[in-house]
């Protein structure tokens, strides 16, 4: 079975930073867009970066721009997140996804087949 795992989570305080990695087993992150997602307690998962198949199209969510960054290392077939300057909005378990459509990204978590379980991000003073 293909498998997504998480890891980097951690413990920060306001202003720090974080580095999230994606691995995969059984498949071959290079031929995905892989996206990254968040839930916080009582909220809904919601769509933080997306990377595309061929790397030439990047999304952000508007709150997380200029201080998140999204890119591939296909030599470890790993995507890592890196987050920078943490709030405690950030607060959340952070997902890395790839979708039915492996080419493309997409917003919308009914888009995404396979999920990692998550990797828990706080940000706390």
């Amino acid at each position: 079975q293909l498998q997504l795992v998480e890891s980097g989570g951690g413990l920060v305080q306001p202003g720090g930073f974080l580095r999230l990695s994606c691995a995969a087993s059984r498949m071959t992150l290079s031929n995905y867009a892989i996206g990254w997602f968040r839930q916080a307690p009582g909220k809904e998962r919601e769509a933080v970066s997306c990377i595309s198949k061929s790397d030439d199209r990047i999304h952000y969510l508007d709150s997380v721009k200029g201080r998140f960054t999204i890119s591939r290392d296909n030599a470890k077939n790993t995507i890592y997140l890196q987050m920078n300057s943490l709030e405690p909005e950030d607060t959340a378990v952070y997902y890395c996804a790839a979708p039915l459509k492996y080419w493309a990204c997409s917003s919308a978590p009914g888009a995404y087949r396979y999920w990692g379980q998550g990797t828990q991000v706080t940000v706390s003073s």
